[in-house]
């Protein structure tokens, strides 16, 4: 049974909603708990965004008991003066005038401190200490998936349900993460940390929807966010200067140092590591013949190291805090496919596993990758399945050519 819709309730724009819902897949149970959704409490994190909000309106009129969340991050103030960022100043208003027009109960958590301690903090430390962070992975690895799963639990809900273009497939071993089906719009490289425990509680109903099909059922619900722009960069980063956040965080912590050929020659000096990342071209303000491009950065001396575009090639990634979402444990030579930045597609690779340790050696060579980074597993025949991922803590090598590791399977 379908409850009202927040602003048309006739009986024309339910039928019309109903259609749409049936049409992509997400009649009956799309959650896949079984029995009547209405005997199942489903806790939604809001974000105050289009795609959060449709999944709460969604999972409200299909039945289900919806208790939205919104968490507050970060400061109001520097929030509203920021368009498309998230989980502050009109963000968290967007998200409770949605829950008031559906009719869901919607609370709203100060996860501020937190949030400061486990991702902004962290953020301005791994700058700082010359790699290059991901502060939405952290988000979501320490407050989002592990945090807010603590207080969904609390609140009695059977499971936890985001916006986020991702799927979750029940498959023979447990529960699988899968890439989105919309390649445009799939965030797997961001939820690689994901565990299974929390992969088992989580649901993600709109993996399977381009960001049209969302956005029509926004409308088709008559959200007041049906046409809100999605949130760009960083969210507690202003104008994206990434820069400020650190010095505000670390004030004093940067010091400057020299720019060094890969050579050896020293060609200038720079005002800190944190405010150039590998594979940086522009904003070297160094004079000389050739295209030069940030090839690492090396905090303990304060050098900003530079050179040609081939010394960027890279072949082999070591790497920190694996997570493996794999049915078996992680094998010696296993082909692999791995993402290296969010908006490159998966190349071919192999794991080189030592106990404990385990490298990423890649089939052909690749630029411009950064520790702090992550590097994401997928399936090697389909790309389609997370294997898990882990954090880049440095690279070596890059020929160019074949690696010359031997692939089994």
């Amino acid at each position: 049974m379908t409850t009202d819709l927040p602003v048309d309730t006739t009986g024309r724009a339910r039928a019309q909603a109903d259609d749409l819902i049936s049409r992509l897949g997400l009649a009956g149970d799309p959650l896949g708990l079984g029995g009547n959704p209405g005997d199942h409490r489903v806790v939604v994190a809001m974000s105050g965004g289009v795609d959060s909000s449709v999944t709460a309106a969604l999972l409200h009129h299909l039945g289900y008991d919806v208790v939205g969340v919104t968490l507050q991050l970060y400061d109001h103030g520097a929030a509203m003066a920021k368009k498309g960022a998230c989980c502050a100043g009109q963000d968290i208003y967007d998200a409770k005038r949605v829950a008031e027009a559906c009719g869901f109960r919607h609370y709203v958590l100060d996860y501020e401190s937190r949030f400061r301690e486990a991702v902004i903090e962290e953020f301005a430390d791994t700058y700082l200490a010359g790699f290059t962070p991901i502060p939405c992975v952290r988000c979501n690895q320490t407050v989002k998936f592990a945090d807010l799963l603590t207080t969904a639990r609390q609140l009695g809900a059977v499971c936890m349900a985001t916006g986020h273009y991702i799927q979750r497939v029940d498959g023979p071993n447990g529960a699988e993460l899968r890439r989105a089906a919309d390649a445009g719009k799939d965030q797997s490289y961001f939820l690689f940390a994901t565990t299974h425990d929390q992969l088992d509680f989580l649901r993600f109903p709109l993996g399977h929807l381009n960001k049209d099909q969302t956005r029509e059922l926004a409308e088709a619900f008559g959200l007041i966010v049906a046409d809100k722009p999605d949130s760009q960069d960083i969210c507690f980063v202003p104008n994206g200067r990434y820069v400020d956040i650190v010095e505000k965080v670390r004030p004093g912590a940067s010091r400057p140092g020299e720019i060094v050929h890969v050579d050896g020659r020293v060609l200038g000096t720079h005002e800190g590591v944190i405010r150039y990342t590998v594979g940086q071209r522009r904003g070297l303000k160094i004079a000389v013949g050739d295209p030069l491009y940030v090839v690492r950065l090396d905090a303990d001396k304060a050098e900003v190291v530079v050179g040609p575009r081939e010394a960027l090639e890279i072949d082999t990634i070591a790497l920190k805090d694996i997570n493996w979402l794999g049915d078996e444990a992680p094998l010696d030579g296993a082909p692999v496919r791995v993402k290296v930045r969010s908006t490159r597609p998966p190349v071919p690779a192999a794991l080189s596993v030592d106990g404990d340790d385990i490298r990423v050696v890649l089939a052909r060579g690749e630029e411009g990758v950064a520790p702090g980074q992550a590097c994401v597993f997928y399936s090697s025949d389909d790309e389609d399945r997370v294997l898990g991922g882990g954090w880049i803590t440095s690279t070596s090598g890059g020929s160019g050519g074949s690696s010359g590791v031997r692939l089994i399977g």
